[in-house]
């Protein structure tokens, strides 16, 4: 095993691919911040998202997108499209959808500052696109946030 991943504990890089039947948070990794005193962004983006209705049954589609600073911790973008992917036969409303995301990016790494928001495709005529977001309590991380959302388009 590669001596940066067994330091970093990584254990879906470099393996064979499982993919996970239903919502798996338990497949997200994180790696050290090699530069935990610089702010800045980092952004996923993935476009082929999917989930179920929890009502009927029907596959919805989106684009998600994760935009975070992080702190001393950060995904891996293996684990986080293991994770993303493990929605597949997950029945959840979009806005649900949209707040588990953050709220496990939240519990696993403890950034900074997240945003995620969901570009649904239309079913029926409609287009749904929650957006949640989340800055550090008692930091200027807080205002951010605070400010985004209402500034939200």
């Amino acid at each position: 095993m590669n001596d940066n991943r067994r330091q970093e504990g990584l254990r879906q890089l470099g393996t064979h691919t499982h993919y996970r039947d239903d919502y798996a948070p338990e497949v997200l990794e994180t790696f050290q911040n090699r530069h935990p005193e610089n702010d800045y962004w980092v952004r996923f983006n993935c476009p082929e998202f999917t989930s179920l209705c929890p009502i009927t049954g029907q596959p919805d589609f989106a684009e998600i997108r994760i935009s975070y600073v992080p702190a001393e911790r950060m995904v891996e973008s293996k684990s986080l499209k293991l994770y993303l992917f493990s929605f597949r036969n997950h029945g959840d409303f979009h806005e649900d959808c949209v707040n588990i995301i953050m709220k496990d990016l939240i519990r696993l790494m403890q950034p900074k500052y997240i945003e995620v928001t969901g570009l649904f495709t239309p079913r029926g005529g409609i287009s749904i696109w929650p957006y949640a977001n989340y800055g550090q309590p008692g930091t200027r991380w807080e205002q951010l946030a605070v400010r985004r959302l209402e500034e939200h388009q």
